[in-house]
């Protein structure tokens, strides 16, 4: 299957940035088909880009669509490369600019993984997929906020815990918060969801 390259829509602008932030979609542990925004997993994060994206009026906002929808190759996860030169693509539109990543599923565990990037300050991960032995260097120096559902039998909570236990040795600070009785799609407590990424970006730029 031809490799489909990743797609970077800046949903929100402003003449005077003070910060960027990148929203980063879920997807599957193998699926080499190309994301199209009929995918749950994209508009489903595209929404959340849009309804809160401004936030304060001096952000830029972005969202990616990744090439592939799923994982794929441990050892060169497919949506790692492409978050990589996304960033890349922001910093050249914005030097200076300090970037927050906010990824959902999938995109939290790749959030996690691209946080060593020049330029980004924090990530807002939401339900992420961060399985036993997940690395956590990519968030050295770096804030984290997580949140996860108790109900989500798509990605674990537990372990997501587990690893925000083991970042905090290298991380500038990790908050994880339990969302009681919710799942994994973000349906239920939506305003939950969207205040937390609010409230975390706000905190995050503000350390």
């Amino acid at each position: 299957m031809a490799v489909v390259p990743y797609v970077l829509d800046r949903l929100h602008d402003t003449s005077d940035p003070r910060c960027a932030v990148l929203f980063l979609h879920g997807g599957q542990q193998n699926n080499l088909e190309p994301v199209e925004k009929k995918h749950a997993s994209w508009w489903r994060i595209n929404a959340m880009a849009k309804r809160v994206g401004a936030f304060d009026g001096t952000t830029v906002t972005y969202v990616i669509r990744f090439g592939a929808r799923g994982w794929n190759d441990p050892s060169a996860p497919s949506p790692v490369g492409d978050a990589r030169a996304a960033l890349a693509e922001i910093r050249e539109n914005h030097p200076g600019l300090p970037i927050v990543l906010v990824g959902h599923s999938m995109g939290g565990r790749t959030a996690c993984r691209v946080a060593d990037e020049k330029g980004v300050i924090g990530v807002v991960a939401l339900a992420p997929w961060l399985p036993e032995g997940e690395p956590i260097a990519g968030v050295a120096d770096r804030d984290v906020r997580i949140i996860h559902g108790t109900r989500d039998r798509w990605t674990s909570a537990p372990l997501s815990k587990v690893w925000a236990e083991r970042a905090r040795s290298v991380a500038s600070s990790v908050e994880w918060t339990s969302l009681r009785g919710v799942g994994h799609f973000m349906f239920r407590r939506v305003s939950t969801w969207n205040g937390f990424v609010t409230d975390s970006v706000a905190e995050i730029r503000a350390r």
